[in-house]
Order: C-alpha cells, then structure tokens, then sequence
C-alpha cells in the first residue's frame, strides 16, 4: 500500500452511529473493531469502538474510535474533513446529506476563485468542508 493521509475522528461513545452515517453518504465498506474484541468482554466501554475504518467507493478513507475512559475528550475547530473534485452532482449529494442535523457556515455556493465553495459542521460536531471545481 502506498502512503496515504486521512482523516482520524475521535467520539465520545457515538463512533459507531457515525461511522454508519457517514457509509450511508458515501458508500463503500465500513470495519469495526470494539474495545470488548480486542480485551476485556466484560467492561462497561466493550461495545465502543476502539478502530473503524470506512473505504468509500469514491476511494475516500475515514477512520474513528471511541475515546476510551481515561482519556481526555475534547471535540475541536481544529480539524475539518475536505472533499473536493469536479464531481459536482455527487459533491452536492455528499453535501445534502452532511447538513442533515448540522450547522452550515458557509452554504455551498459560486465563490470568488470560481469554484463552489461550503463549510458545515455535521451533527457530530465534525467540520466539512466541500469544493466543486470550475461550477
């Protein structure tokens, strides 16, 4: 496999739920592992997720986990997940669907460079953003 970046989002207990939500926007193939297979059945968090990983169809990588208990949880502007391409109809698509439940900053519309251009925050608290080149 050749080195890839991508996107890494801690939850808090919710991982699974959004995981789903977001393989029911762009499809492909979504693995869970919980904290209960990989350790002790028995622990109030065994159900959490402690990786998932979503292979869309598009070729886009999502990965999460549950913040497991003694680590600190702290949701932040500090990350936002891009898509982009000239895709526009399955951009908009993608863009529908996130703002179902969310918070748009910037609505999808022509910006100044040319490109259509939003910005939302899903229900999950995670930061979107969306570009569609040349509309």
């Amino acid at each position: 496999m050749a080195s890839r970046l991508n996107p890494y989002i801690s939850f808090n207990g919710n991982a699974r739920e959004a995981m789903e939500f977001y393989q029911g926007i762009l499809g492909g193939n979504l693995t869970v592992s919980t904290f209960g297979e990989f350790g002790d059945k028995d622990v109030p968090y065994a159900n959490q997720i402690m990786h998932a990983q979503l292979e869309s169809d598009a070729g886009y990588t999502l990965m999460a986990s549950d913040t497991p208990p003694g680590m600190a949880y702290h949701p932040g502007d500090n990350i936002a997940i891009s898509l982009s391409g000239d895709d526009g109809d399955r951009l908009r698509g993608y863009w529908e669907k996130l703002t179902e439940g969310g918070t748009v900053g910037v609505p999808l519309e022509k910006q100044m460079w040319g490109d259509e251009f939003g910005a939302l925050k899903d229900r999950f608290g995670v930061n979107w953003m969306v570009n569609i080149a040349g509309s």
